[in-house]
């Protein structure tokens, strides 16, 4: 009866931990369908400018860090989480009333700037309570549940302007986010005590740069995980233009959207089992090889050509995504691996590393994507051979602490 007990507290807390970091997702995937009627509103001129509604809540999302995880270390995890729930909802506010692009942009980074609270504060709780393999093992189960939303969250999008408009899309993630933030107040406890608080100083941020700068397998695999979150985020903001514009396939979107996280889903799944067998990090080289190769065989296939048939152009996306899902998890946790012992900053930094060479990334190459997708897979080419790079020069060094030594395979 006691290990039942255990086993369903421990479903529970991997369930309430993916349910916060879904808020991000659901408030970027809900949209995707309404991203034209959406720019319409807000008297957008050129269909790219309806990526920024996508891309600027990854600002906000790599900004806001920097400000809750220094606190989370001195205060807590649970305060912050409500702190950046009460800003998503004064955020999403602003979006709904919006009436020009610049308002509603403004409000788009307030949302991730928000939503970076419970996004950061529950990849610090799960670092409080786990590490190394088992950390990732951890983190693979969350990410699955974390993928329900976007298979969902496009699909609920569209019924919502179907019948309704799109305000209602924000609506509903108001209402999502309250019933998380009442969830997690009620069955979470704490899990930073007090003993292994830091004291709240101003050069907070500045000691856990110095200290985390001392990792290079953390500023390594996070410059990793900034490359593969770029070229990602280039498909996210991209994905209604290939599909809607591109092919026509306006109706089907939502349900092609869904198929394609399922695949991610499907290898994290996976991932869970074999972290444990293989390591993460012969993981992370096998998929970032493959992350590499797939994209250059579509370039060398389809470089002199128009848009292949959507079934050819869904088993390259099928088999690219499936590989990015080994990394997803791995490389957050393989990152967080030597400085558990400042979790909160550590995550802040990190995660804002990451988005400041992704949003670049993904705006620099979206700007390319007009009549076909090649442009997104010669990105996720480059992407791969940079990151790959990247990773060769984390071979051949030897780690120059024992904390980056311990329980990296």
């Amino acid at each position: 009866m006691q290990n039942q007990t255990k086993q369903n507290s421990k479903t529970e807390f991997v369930i309430l931990m993916a349910l916060l970091m879904s808020t991000a997702a659901l408030a970027i995937d809900a949209i995707l369908p309404a991203l034209d009627i959406i720019g319409n509103a807000m008297g957008t001129s050129k269909v790219a400018d309806n990526q920024l509604l996508i891309i600027m809540i990854f600002v906000g999302l790599g900004v806001g860090p920097i400000i809750f995880g220094p606190v989370s270390d001195s205060k807590g995890r649970k305060p912050i989480v409500y702190a950046g729930f009460a800003v998503f909802l004064i955020a999403s506010l602003v979006c709904v009333f919006a009436e020009s692009l610049e308002i509603m942009l403004v409000g788009r980074v307030l949302q991730g700037i928000g939503l970076s609270a419970p996004r950061t504060i529950a990849i610090a709780i799960i670092r409080d309570m786990y590490s190394g393999d088992y950390m990732a093992r951890v983190m693979s189960f969350v990410t699955v549940v974390f993928l329900l939303v976007p298979i969902i969250a496009p699909v609920m999008g569209k019924i919502l302007i179907d019948h309704f408009n799109w305000q209602a899309i924000f609506y509903v993630q108001m209402g999502f986010s309250i019933l998380i933030a009442i969830w997690f107040w009620r069955r979470q406890p704490e899990t930073l005590t007090e003993h292994n608080r830091v004291p709240w100083t101003k050069t907070l941020f500045k000691d856990g740069l110095q200290e985390l700068i001392k990792h290079r397998t953390t500023i390594g695999y996070t410059i990793i995980t900034g490359f593969v979150t770029g070229s990602f985020l280039v498909y996210l903001s991209s994905s209604q233009q290939i599909f809607q514009v591109q092919y026509g396939l306006a109706d089907a979107f939502p349900y092609i959207f869904a198929g394609l996280a399922i695949s991610i889903g499907c290898a994290i799944l996976l991932n869970a089992s074999l972290v444990l067998r293989f390591g993460m990090k012969k993981l992370i080289d096998a998929s970032l090889l493959a992350f590499f190769i797939i994209p250059i065989i579509y370039v060398i296939c389809f470089h002199n050509t128009v848009n292949p048939s959507i079934t050819v152009l869904l088993v390259f996306f099928s088999v690219l995504f499936f590989a990015m899902g080994f990394m997803f998890g791995n490389l957050r946790a393989i990152a967080m691996q030597p400085v558990g012992h400042i979790a909160g900053i550590a995550a802040a930094i990190t995660g804002l590393i990451s988005t400041l060479m992704s949003v670049p990334i993904s705006i620099y190459i979206g700007r390319f994507i007009d009549d076909t997708a090649l442009p997104l897979f010669i990105g996720f080419a480059v992407c791969g051979a940079l990151s790959l790079v990247v990773l060769s020069f984390l071979k051949y060094y030897k780690p120059n602490t024992m904390l980056e030594k311990s329980n990296i395979k």
